[in-house]
């Protein structure tokens, strides 16, 4: 049965890395349907990571088609659309519109040698400086200087260089452009939130810089639904297009980490751990390592920072696996998931900061708040008294103090702590996070935060609300939950471990070395 309302919509799309989602939502930003299509990409054993461009415009359009099919008179009730999707990587496209291949995703990990030499570089002091973002093989940048060095041919026959929303808001408008967040953290100065010659200079691509679009600002500026795109997508020519920021801070905005109040944060708990940080430019402290981002928020002198777990709930996944193949030899087949309702028993059974785990599960390592692709997960402190729901425990307290120190190279603990992602549904991990990084936390309601992230900043855009700020109020702030803050006590043991743990991680390096020279890694 069709939805319907009385209301005007905006629709807010995510085009993720594993699904690409289309969303309505009320102008006061009362989510009404959403529609989906898994995303297909291709991997190989050379680390290339690729997606048709052609094919993720395909399959947007069929949501919005299927969309329409959900919600009753949807095109001529949409007062705007935005669009926002996955970060990073490289979407080529030629001077006639059609791709350049397929696009290189923030998975692919090809460009980690030029990474490697560029991140040595002298110049990359300047580039960091200005970007406040420590190189990885995820960046478009890192990934168009390898492209440079060894198949110039890719990027002598594009026009433009275009990240995934780029490239879709294109599809939509027929406007080149990119927005803020994308364009300052990876060729930019987040302070002036436009290009940096410096920043070009450092990754050897001053000779590339007519490829950057446009930048424009999504929450002053939209552009009209072209003809052929309403054909494609079931929704009225001329509906005004709001390109979003990068579905990191979308995500982050739609799940609170900004709503006025000074030191606020966000992390998002899934298969990685995501860490934001609200806080005026100005007051940007940069680490020595050069490590995280800072990007850009559709609000003036607004910014995230930002580190990122390689490896957050890939922990759990891995050792309820274990246990679960351990049950199924003995005849008793349960999977990982089964066992996941019994995790806050176990937890409550359990002595807190006991042991030492350091998350680092992931075959890629570590990348937030230092980068180590050889880093490997593991266990210190196990004694005879320690059994499995012992290091079940150690598992989510590494998780935790994952977090905390990713929090720790940004400054003081965060004033309040949100939360998003599926496994902050479990009470007890939500307690753990809260105090190990020292701070109460709350959860935030909204299903589809990255799609509604963007929708905000289209409901600023065709004059529903004055400003974001204005906006967050209604589509935020209604949907957390209660303030959960620390036990004292308990916050003060896994005070106390951090430093062993940040210690013991730094001492592993030659260790992790060493196995990874053994496996000729």
């Amino acid at each position: 049965m069709k939805k319907h309302s009385t209301d005007n919509l905006i629709i807010g799309i995510d085009a993720g890395t594993s699904v690409i989602k289309a969303v309505a939502f009320t102008l006061d930003g009362r989510q009404v349907a959403v529609a989906s299509r898994h995303n297909r990409y291709t991997t190989a054993d050379d680390g290339r990571a690729e997606q048709p461009l052609a094919q993720t415009w395909a399959d947007t359009a069929d949501a919005l088609r299927a969309l329409g099919d959900e919600v009753e008179g949807l095109a001529s009730r949409t007062a705007a659309v935005a669009v926002t999707g996955q970060g990073d990587g490289t979407w080529l496209m030629g001077p006639k519109g059609e791709p350049v291949g397929d696009a290189w995703l923030w998975l692919d990990a090809r460009a980690a040698a030029t990474t490697a030499a560029l991140a040595r570089s002298d110049a990359d002091r300047a580039r960091f400086d200005a970007t406040g973002t420590g190189l990885n093989t995820c960046q478009q940048g890192a990934q168009m200087a390898h492209m440079d060095r060894h198949c110039p041919e890719r990027l002598n026959q594009a026009d433009v260089a275009f990240h995934c929303k780029d490239w879709l808001y294109f599809n939509l408008t027929g406007v080149v452009a990119t927005d803020p967040s994308e364009a300052s953290f990876t060729f930019g100065d987040f302070r002036t939130r436009a290009y940096d010659g410096t920043v070009l200079e450092a990754l050897g691509l001053s000779h590339r810089r007519g490829l950057l679009p446009p930048i424009i600002e999504g929450t002053e500026q939209t552009h009209p639904l072209s003809e052929s795109a309403a054909a494609a997508t079931g929704l009225r020519a001329g509906t005004p297009i709001c390109l979003g920021y990068v579905d990191m801070v979308m995500s982050a905005m739609g799940a609170g980490v900004h709503t006025g109040e000074a030191g606020t944060a966000c992390s998002a708990i899934g298969s990685t751990g995501v860490h934001l940080r609200s806080r005026a430019d100005r007051d940007v402290r940069l680490n020595a390592e050069r490590t995280g981002y800072v990007i850009c928020l559709p609000m003036p002198g607004q910014v995230t920072q930002v580190q990122t777990n390689m490896a957050a709930t890939l922990n759990i996944d891995w050792i309820l696996s274990v246990m679960a193949e351990m049950l199924t030899e003995f005849g008793q087949p349960v999977t990982g998931r089964d066992l996941v309702p019994r995790l806050d028993a176990w937890l409550r059974d359990t002595t807190p900061a006991d042991l030492l785990y350091h998350p680092y599960i992931s075959e890629a390592g570590e990348r937030g708040p230092f980068v180590e692709a050889r880093a490997r997960a593991g266990f210190i402190g196990l004694s005879t008294r320690h059994g499995f729901k012992e290091m079940l425990r150690a598992v989510v307290d590494g998780m935790a103090l994952a977090a905390a120190d990713c929090y720790a190279v940004m400054g003081d603990p965060p004033k309040e702590l949100r939360l998003s992602g599926g496994a902050v549904r479990s009470p007890a991990l939500r307690a753990t996070l809260a105090a190990a990084v020292g701070s109460p936390v709350r959860v935030c309601s909204r299903d589809e935060a990255g799609a509604a992230g963007c929708a905000m900043m289209a409901a600023v855009a065709i004059g529903a609300y004055p400003d974001m700020e204005a906006c967050i109020a209604d589509w935020v702030v209604p949907l957390f939950g209660e303030r959960d803050s620390p036990d004292p006590a308990i916050a003060d043991r896994y005070q106390s471990l951090l430093p062993a743990y940040q210690q013991a991680r730094q001492d592993l390096l030659p260790v992790w070395a060493s196995l990874a020279d053994r496996k000729g890694v």
